[in-house]
């Protein structure tokens, strides 16, 4: 695979959901927490958190999910 075929969706969705987990944890709070900051379901955090149920979740999603966790959209994309 050359270097520009690896950013695709799911490159993307795994770091993604791997930040959020990581903010989350930094932050001190529960699944359930930011499932009521987000106005999400406790079952959709815990989807988009987990890799092996290949939960999509679309950029509004991951807007809410970054003023709960005040942190920059941009950030849920670094490695």
């Amino acid at each position: 695979m050359n270097e520009i075929n690896k950013y695709n969706d799911e490159y993307y969705y795994t770091i993604a959901r791997k930040n959020i987990k990581y903010y989350r944890k930094q932050k001190n709070i529960t699944q359930q927490q930011l499932a009521d900051l987000t106005d999400l379901s406790r079952e959709y955090i815990c989807d988009i958190e987990n890799e092996s149920r290949n939960k999509h979740f679309t950029i509004a999603v991951l807007g809410r999910i970054s003023t709960a966790l005040e942190k920059p959209i941009d950030s849920f994309f670094k490695e």
